[in-house]
């Protein structure tokens, strides 16, 4: 188990039957949509209650069991180095002012998301978190002055349009709540602005993508405190008659255990299939967990309100496939614009944290991608 981030594929690996890559590749896929999934309805789960209505500090426990894991990573490597490789990570306190802006849009981007997924529920979240390809296209022509072909416009147009038809849809069923729509528009923003920032600031960590999600949470750990105390949340933790129980911080660790596992399998399914495969499955990921999520509410849903969900899944798998014949066609382009591209059409949904011994860098987030 590779966690090191490095970024040439493995070309020395023996060969391997055909049968066993197949079974490989369907056990890595399987274990993604499962973490996923998991998560999404756990998170769900801890957003949901009742009797404790404080969402950031969710959110900031989720990362200290992030911190906490990084930790553990880099001692379980030292002990088994044949079979864990971990970066090591001291820190610096000038690394950490130099992650510091990253640090405030990660904290936007996951706060924002999870405020999302309150509000709207688990159903409505593939349509909630739909524009984060939008956000992408307009981002990186607004900052880094990428143009974007017609053909990946169109494609943006099929999920703005599956967007409103889904809000309008949501409405007329009377459990629409703009609340939830706004922090998912925030949430994708904040998706898109993270990427761009993680390519200004990975220099400073060797190009790690562990280094950056350590320093990432940690920063913030400590940018929450105050937040948690100025929207009151302290209060509601106090007056929390479950504070002692074992069950629920079990479930907040165990959130944010499977936030720091959803890092893991992106990297291993990226690593096994391929870039373009990884979004295919999260598109149908995406819709697998709307219909569970349906399913599971006992929920009734009209034919149009599906079609907003094909229409936004199906724009961004357009996107991808549009995207990857544009970089397949224009290698110059691709070699000037990798960067850019990298950080501007990864993996949104879980928090694409790679992993294995040579694999591309990605942007780390926390379940958030245009493939939802």
């Amino acid at each position: 188990m590779a966690l090191s981030g490095s970024e040439t594929m493995d070309r020395d690996e023996p060969e391997e039957t055909f049968v066993f890559r197949a079974v490989r590749i369907a056990a890595v896929v399987a274990l993604y949509w499962f973490v996923s999934i998991t998560m999404v309805f756990l998170n769900n789960h801890l957003l949901d209650n009742k009797d404790l209505d404080a969402p950031l500090f969710v959110t900031f426990y989720q990362c200290v069991v992030t911190v906490a894991l990084c930790w553990l990573m880099q001692l379980l490597s030292k002990m088994c180095p044949q079979i864990i490789d971990f970066p090591s990570v001291r820190f610096e306190l000038k690394t950490s002012r130099e992650v510091l802006p990253l640090s405030i849009v990660f904290i936007g981007m996951i706060t924002f998301n999870n405020l999302c997924l309150k509000h709207l529920g688990v159903a409505f979240y593939t349509i909630g978190r739909s524009l984060s390809t939008v956000f992408n296209v307009l981002l990186s022509y607004v900052i880094l002055k990428q143009t974007t072909s017609f053909r990946a416009l169109a494609c943006c147009g099929i999920i703005l349009g599956g967007f409103w038809l889904g809000v309008d849809q949501e409405g007329m069923s009377g459990h629409l709540s703009w609340t939830g729509v706004f922090f998912g528009v925030l949430a994708s923003a904040c998706v898109s602005l993270n990427a761009i920032y993680t390519k200004k600031v990975m220099p400073a960590l060797d190009g790690n993508i562990w280094k950056l999600s350590y320093y990432n949470n940690i920063n913030a750990c400590v940018l929450f405190l105050p937040l948690i105390l100025v929207f009151g949340e302290l209060g509601q933790l106090v007056k929390f008659s479950r504070l002692t129980d074992i069950s629920f911080w079990g479930m907040m660790t165990l959130g944010g255990v499977f936030g720091f596992a959803i890092g893991y399998v992106t990297g291993l399914q990226i690593k096994y299939t391929s870039p373009l495969t990884h979004n295919v499955s999260g598109t149908a990921k995406a819709c697998a967990q709307t219909v569970i999520a349906v399913v599971y509410n006992s929920s009734t849903k009209t034919l149009l309100w599906w079609t907003s969900n094909m229409l936004v899944l199906g724009g961004s798998s357009a996107y991808t496939w549009v995207k990857s014949l544009e970089m397949k066609k224009s290698p110059s382009t691709v070699t000037q614009d990798s960067a850019k591209e990298k950080l501007l059409s990864g993996d949104k949904e879980d928090q694409g944290v790679p992993e294995g011994r040579q694999l591309p860098k990605l942007s780390v987030e926390r379940d958030v991608s245009p493939v939802l």
